[in-house]
């Protein structure tokens, strides 16, 4: 079922929308939510807040691709389930790298976990991504999105982890310019 139809469902507050949702990005959002908490009850328990959340949201939001909306919500919902635990171990350690790894880019009066959902949810963040190959916006997503461990993304990528280490570390720095520019730092 296309987004659209899906979307039409929504407004017309058929349950059928949530099972639609369930069955095309249940699978995408649940592996958004492990590769934060690393637990598969805390994740399905994510992805059963994002479908809450859908279904109260919609209408009147109109997401433009609802495959990133459900992402992004059951992102934030994994993020602050986290937060809730404050349980290092859980995350296999990776929320806290992934946060110092950007933390260079972000000022430091500001609290970092706040700016990356700031950050992440604007239009600045797409702009940029959008002049980068399209190689290094996959290796980019996979960390700072989806939190993957450098050796996966090197895996998944067909690289070596000093390649996708060297990758990011550029695209850091090449993201610290933009947002100065931007006037967002």
């Amino acid at each position: 079922m296309h987004d659209d139809e899906i979307l039409a469902l929504y407004r017309s507050r058929s349950e059928r929308a949530l099972q639609e949702v369930q069955s095309k990005y249940g699978g995408l959002c649940r592996t958004v939510a492990m590769q934060i908490l690393r637990n598969a009850e805390d994740a399905e328990e994510c992805v059963n807040d994002m479908l809450y959340q859908t279904w109260n949201a919609i209408p009147p939001e109109e997401p433009v691709r609802l495959s990133a909306y459900c992402a992004a919500l059951t992102r934030n919902n994994a993020l602050n389930r986290y937060e809730a635990k404050k349980a290092k171990r859980r995350g296999g350690g990776e929320l806290p790298l992934v946060l110092e790894e950007l933390s260079g880019c972000l000022r430091a009066e500001d609290n970092t976990e706040r700016m990356i959902d700031k950050i992440v949810l604007t239009d600045t963040i797409e702009r940029f991504l959008r002049d980068e190959s399209a190689k290094h916006r996959r290796v980019f997503l996979l960390r700072y999105f989806s939190m993957l461990p450098v050796t996966d993304i090197a895996a998944e990528m067909s690289m070596r982890e000093g390649t996708v280490k060297s990758i990011l570390k550029r695209m850091r720095d090449r993201l610290q310019v933009y947002l100065e520019q931007e006037g967002l730092l």
